[in-house]
């Protein structure tokens, strides 16, 4: 969310206009996806944090399209108490909305883990903030790194066994401004995941995760790691 350039949200939307969706799971089946002739494995969480009866895995994925069909208006300012009005977010919102929606209190934990292990935030200056701290993607990628579970960056569109990599729910983080995502549970005709994000001019589900990651991708997280 730091020092976000207007023409970059306004590209990234006009981008993902018009692309079309292929990729989804197979009906009645949470093992995998059909896209095209991949066969994509599907893997999600055995956790069930809010006892809902849905895994937390899944349970993210609903928050942050939650997130994306109310379409908060993307503005970025610093908001005593932490917590922008629901009208409002950035691109860090729709992660502590979506873990939310499961059941997880991300501000708690950051903040908890932030005053126990400053060191590991440079991104705080040695100076921790609970209104912002928990809405600094810096700080997010850390937390994951920490307690998460972190994987590879390497991407190979079309190719089943590197796509299997790249799940639903996972965290996805970029730079060319600081921006985090989370992979939607549909796909592209390539077996890429759609991304569940706010980079304006509102939260949105759509292709834009190889217009992120050619602009370099800083972080790939899953959580939680079960």
């Amino acid at each position: 969310m730091n020092n976000r350039r207007t023409y970059i949200a306004s590209l990234s939307a006009t981008l993902c206009l018009g692309l079309f969706l292929l990729g989804a799971p197979l009906s009645g089946d949470t093992s995998g996806y059909l896209v095209g002739s991949l066969k994509i494995p599907r893997q999600v969480s055995s956790l069930d944090t809010n006892a809902n009866g849905l895994n937390d895995t899944d349970d993210i994925i609903a928050g942050a399209r939650l997130e994306a069909s109310r379409k908060p208006v993307y503005k970025s300012a610093y908001y005593v108490g932490g917590y922008p009005p629901e009208t409002e977010g950035v691109c860090t919102d729709v992660i502590w909305r979506a873990f939310s929606h499961a059941g997880y209190d991300l501000k708690k934990m950051v903040d908890a883990d932030i005053k126990a292990n400053r060191a590991a935030y440079p991104r705080t200056n040695g100076k921790p903030d609970p209104h912002i701290d928990f809405r600094r993607v810096p700080n997010l990628c850390v937390f994951f790194k920490r307690h998460g579970q972190s994987l590879g960056t390497a991407i190979d569109p079309g190719d089943p066994v590197n796509m299997a990599q790249w799940q639903p729910g996972d965290i996805v983080s970029f730079q060319g401004p600081d921006h985090i995502a989370i992979l939607s549970d549909q796909r592209n005709e390539q077996g890429v995941p759609l991304l569940l994000h706010n980079d304006g001019p509102w939260a949105s589900e759509a292709d834009d995760f190889m217009f992120w990651y050619d602009r370099g991708c800083t972080g790939h997280f899953r959580y939680p790691k079960k």
